[in-house]
């Protein structure tokens, strides 16, 4: 009866060791097949338009954190959307999700970043700090918050000739699934933007916009492929402030063709158009008469007064003030 203590105990513990060792085994396998989806998931993230697509080549890839922490590093990344013919490059990537959270993802993007599309934009982009975090569904992408500082971007479209400068101190977009639409929101501090052969009329200012996209959801789960060609949706706010009570709101519906040319029928509104009008002329002593002729134009509008409202048209990419003043023509997406 003595002898088969030790041999009970022997087997008990070696039960135990392999227990612990298919235990390790399974976690292990997990905790990599978490760090794939991982890195799936990041890639698509930095998909223009997010569709399905979608392939990307992660640079030097190195999975960090194992047991309790899912971290992707990658030197550099390249992705590609074949369905839309858009191709782009961004710097190092940082990703990481907790083991008990692995839907919980945060990541930091290095500029520089280049994005080059089918219908002839080209844009390159540098920054200071790009922070994001993103929840994921059994399906994809359900909701992801982006900000970035110091971020400095210039378009450039060959169809058009047109240039399109912009920066800001800091940017921060925010997306969410919304049913079937998809909603977004963006916010710029300190933001400018120029537009070549355009009369520059803005400062530098502050902007929020608000948007949703009529059945679009798919845009950040992946499984939409057209992106925004054929889109539609609701302009619900884009404020710009300059201070004291110099603001600018566009509203409005708006929808994109599937070449990617924008048209819609917006309402802008502009509060002390006397001080935007005298800021402008500071701004920009070169286009005095301009200013000139456009506060007239917009106070005869307005019935003499100091808060203007008219219409702004665009068409296939022409833009109006209420379908017959030219303002300029905007390139396709």
């Amino acid at each position: 009866m003595a002898a088969s203590s030790p041999s009970r105990s022997n087997r008990k513990f070696l039960f135990l060791g392999l227990g612990i060792i298919v235990f390790v085994a399974i976690y292990s396998a997990g905790w990599f097949y978490a760090a794939q989806r991982l890195q799936e998931t990041v890639i698509r993230a930095l998909a223009p338009g997010g569709t399905a697509s979608v392939s990307g080549e992660c640079h030097d890839i190195a999975f960090r954190g194992y047991p309790f922490r899912i971290g992707l590093f990658c030197s550099k990344v390249d992705v590609k959307d074949a369905q839309n013919e858009v191709t782009a490059s961004f710097g190092a990537l940082r990703s990481a999700a907790q083991i008990y959270a692995p839907g919980h993802i945060v990541w930091e993007l290095d500029s520089p970043a280049t994005i080059q599309t089918g219908h002839g934009l080209s844009v390159s982009a540098q920054w200071t700090n790009l922070q994001s975090s993103l929840t994921t569904k059994l399906k994809g992408i359900d909701r992801t918050s982006l900000v970035i500082d110091g971020l400095k971007a210039t378009a450039v479209s060959s169809v058009t000739a047109q240039t399109i400068d912009f920066d800001a101190a800091k940017t921060e977009v925010h997306l969410r699934q919304n049913g079937a639409d998809l909603d977004g929101a963006i916010t710029l501090t300190d933001a400018s933007t120029v537009i070549k052969g355009w009369p520059q009329l803005l400062p530098r200012l502050n902007a929020i916009g608000d948007v949703t996209l009529a059945g679009k959801a798919g845009m950040i789960d992946g499984s939409d492929r057209t992106g925004l060609y054929g889109a539609n949706g609701e302009l619900r706010r884009v404020m710009l402030d300059i201070g004291d009570g110099r603001t600018m709101r566009i509203t409005g519906p708006f929808s994109f063709d599937d070449q990617g040319y924008l048209s819609g029928q917006f309402k802008l509104e502009i509060e002390k158009l006397g001080d935007w009008a005298d800021n402008a002329k500071q701004a920009f002593p070169q286009l005095q008469s301009t200013i000139d002729t456009a506060r007239k134009l917009l106070r005869a509008l307005a019935g003499g007064g100091d808060r203007a409202s008219v219409d702004l048209v665009v068409d296939r990419g022409r833009a109006t003030v209420s379908g017959f003043i030219p303002l300029g023509k905007i390139p396709p997406i």
